[in-house]
């Protein structure tokens, strides 16, 4: 695709994409707000420490921002056992198999629960409405993730990260990190609006099978 091709095309995309992202995500907020509440309060109780982590991501572009997520660990945990994790998945070595672990026992109780059931990523719902992130994409790599990037990974930058997207509806937590690149390069050139649409349909009954296994 020449330059003034892929040009053409990010702007056609912005045109539906961004307005439909803030309609629904900021529908969304309002609607999950009392689940929000209520995981914002348990964590608060369970564990010493904010509600909320923030971690450096890299989005559309190479560019670099902080996402929103609910704290699942302890405090001050060393990021090196998910640097390990990191390597081996991208080496097609997984720890148990996934790369986002349930069993490390520096989650804590109801960080089990909302990492299984992904309520840890709903406050991503700011990123969304600040323009940051999509309802719909490639999730957002770590910046340490990209020294495992193969060349042709990089296409999934073309496109806002998302929330949810073709890998979290696709055996998530088996899949290895050429399917789940695949994946997202897919989704980068096919994206459409009816595309999004059935990957957030999707998206629902995904969770709430994960959450009945969660109990």
């Amino acid at each position: 695709m020449g330059v003034a091709s892929a040009a053409h095309s990010n702007l056609r995309l912005e045109r539906w994409k961004r307005p439909f992202d803030l309609f629904l995500a900021t529908g969304a907020a309002l609607v999950l707000l009392p689940a929000l509440v209520l995981t914002a309060f348990l964590i608060r109780v369970d564990s010493p420490g904010p509600v909320f982590f923030r971690q450096e991501r890299i989005g559309r572009g190479g560019a670099r921002f902080q996402i929103w997520k609910f704290r699942s660990m302890l405090l001050n945990c060393d990021d090196g056992l998910h640097r390990e994790a990191a390597a081996a998945w991208f080496a097609g070595r997984p720890t148990n198999g996934r790369y986002k672990s349930t069993d490390d026992p520096r989650i804590t109780r109801v960080g089990r629960f909302i990492r299984r059931t992904n309520l840890d990523e709903m406050p991503q719902l700011i990123n969304v409405i600040l323009g940051e992130m999509s309802l719909v994409g490639p999730r957002p790599g770590i910046p340490y993730e990209l020294e495992h990037y193969l060349p042709w990974y990089f296409e999934r930058q073309a496109v806002r990260p998302g929330i949810t997207g073709l890998w979290q509806i696709s055996r998530r937590e088996t899949i290895g990190a050429d399917d789940m690149m695949a994946l997202d390069v897919r989704y980068v050139r096919e994206c459409t609006p009816w595309l999004d649409l059935k990957i957030l349909f999707w998206t629902i009954p995904t969770l709430l099978g994960r959450a009945t296994r969660a109990r």
